[in-house]
């Protein structure tokens, strides 16, 4: 009950986060629902709760959603999240924990690198992040920080920025959904449990609607970059120690 209460309590906060700025939920979550379930199921659980998440985001925001960059995006991120998916289930026993771990430290200088070398992007641009990143996040689940510098590049700002990047990733989740259920990687009651947290990180992006115009730039590179490091190390370290 005690863990679950405080994963309530991160789901809201990771919410609002992801309401903020357009991603990062998943970075706070993971340290949480990987001790609990463990990486092969606790990803298929947090797919179903960011399935939630992007959904109420593109909701708060359903005018501003720009549909040539969401198709672009997420038509060749589909089948990339598939395989993406099919490869997790099929890794050893705590090779997912410390490869996710890994993955999310080295985000902070992908996504800085990506920024500074990606300053206008187009259709093409984003179709090819789309298959990359959906392929990333069938394995890896917290692939947010590698997706936005593309959308920003593309022109996308605040409410047109949370928006269209929670509609294609909503997309590419689905398809990483079915392909878990397929697998049989995700049972009934994992989709539950997803759903109450879905519950939880979607109160939290509504609640923190209001603040999303005064978020400052160098604000939220500073907090995605500082969410991130916490979130791998810590998942590093569980991982390694089922390894060792």
């Amino acid at each position: 009950m005690d863990q679950w209460l405080l994963l309530m309590g991160v789901a809201i906060g990771a919410g609002a986060l992801s309401g903020l700025v357009g991603t990062g939920a998943s970075l706070l979550l993971l340290p949480v629902l990987v001790p609990m379930f463990g990486a092969v199921e606790a990803i298929p659980i947090m797919a179903v709760a960011g399935f939630m998440a992007n959904f109420s985001r593109a909701l708060a925001w359903w005018r501003s959603i720009a549909w040539k960059a969401v198709l672009a995006y997420a038509l060749p991120g589909m089948p990339a999240a598939a395989l993406g998916a099919y490869t997790l289930v099929h890794l050893p026993a705590g090779w997912p924990e410390t490869m996710l771990g890994l993955f999310i430290i080295a985000l902070v200088p992908i996504r800085r690198l990506a920024t500074a070398k990606v300053p206008a992007a187009g259709l093409r641009h984003l179709a090819l992040t789309g298959a990359l990143v959906g392929f990333l996040t069938g394995i890896f689940l917290s692939t947010g920080p590698l997706s936005v510098p593309a959308f920003l590049a593309f022109g996308l700002m605040r409410g047109a920025f949370i928006a269209t990047e929670a509609t294609a990733s909503l997309l590419v989740q689905a398809a990483k959904i079915v392909s878990f259920r397929e697998f049989g990687a995700i049972t009934i009651e994992n989709m539950l449990r997803g759903v109450v947290i879905g519950g939880a990180l979607m109160a939290g992006t509504f609640l923190i609607r209001p603040l999303v115009a005064r978020l400052g730039d160098h604000h939220f590179r500073t907090m995605m970059d500082m969410v991130t490091l916490v979130s791998g190390i810590y998942l590093l370290v569980f991982g390694l120690g089922h390894l060792l």
